[in-house]
């Protein structure tokens, strides 16, 4: 399904279901949110990557203007929806201030691997531990995807694109699984290191090999 859409270029990626709080200050974007208030309508964040607007973005719902300044700045709590992909780009919409585009739905296929999602959270939870960040660890539901845990992987927003861009749920756990077991032994040796580190200088108490 095609529609044109009002755009929202940010140098970051937005993931379906993500809620996300935005300060509005510029003059086209109070103008684009005032228009989604006024028509109930809906606007697209594409991420802004190497000095470029992307093809891909997440659809995104206003939820609430949560306050308004005397300046005409907002801040707003949004959602996002759906990912679409730009099939063409105008600097400005028609008789606007801000960007806008012809988009068309990008299908997500629901066919994730329960194994799979398993030993994500199993992974999940050695990387937490071995950060020593573990007690921050948000409790996954059972029905979790890979959204969810999109923005929780120390990705950067290249690699948060390309998740964004994989229509397929299971290649998109396969993916994050193939991350999490390629930086877990990074993170172990980096602990490693920080102990050795501390240890110099100290006393030690080391048991003699027998030979």
């Amino acid at each position: 399904m095609q529609k044109y859409l009002p755009l929202f270029p940010l140098n970051i990626v937005v993931f379906p279901g993500e809620k996300l709080n935005l300060h509005i200050f510029e003059p086209r974007y109070k103008q684009l949110i005032y228009d989604c208030i006024e028509n109930g309508g809906t606007f697209g964040i594409p991420a802004y990557i190497n000095n470029g607007v992307s093809l891909y973005g997440t659809e995104i719902k206003l939820l609430q203007v949560e306050k308004k300044y005397e300046t005409g700045e907002m801040d707003i709590r949004t959602q996002g929806m759906g990912i679409f992909k730009i099939l063409e780009f105008d600097k400005q919409a028609p008789g606007r201030l801000y960007a806008g585009g012809q988009v068309e739905e990008v299908e997500n296929q629901e066919d994730e691997d329960i194994i799979t999602k398993e030993k994500i959270r199993e992974k999940l939870q050695e990387l937490y531990t071995a950060l020593g960040i573990s007690s921050i660890l948000m409790d996954l539901p059972e029905n979790f995807t890979s959204f969810d845990v999109g923005h929780h992987l120390g990705l950067n927003t290249e690699q948060e694109y390309t998740l964004l861009q994989c229509n397929s749920e299971a290649l998109r756990q396969e993916m994050i699984l193939q991350h999490l077991l390629q930086v877990l032994p990074i993170v172990a040796e980096t602990e490693k290191l920080k102990e050795r580190v501390k240890l110099n200088g100290h006393f030690k108490n080391l048991t003699p090999p027998n030979f």
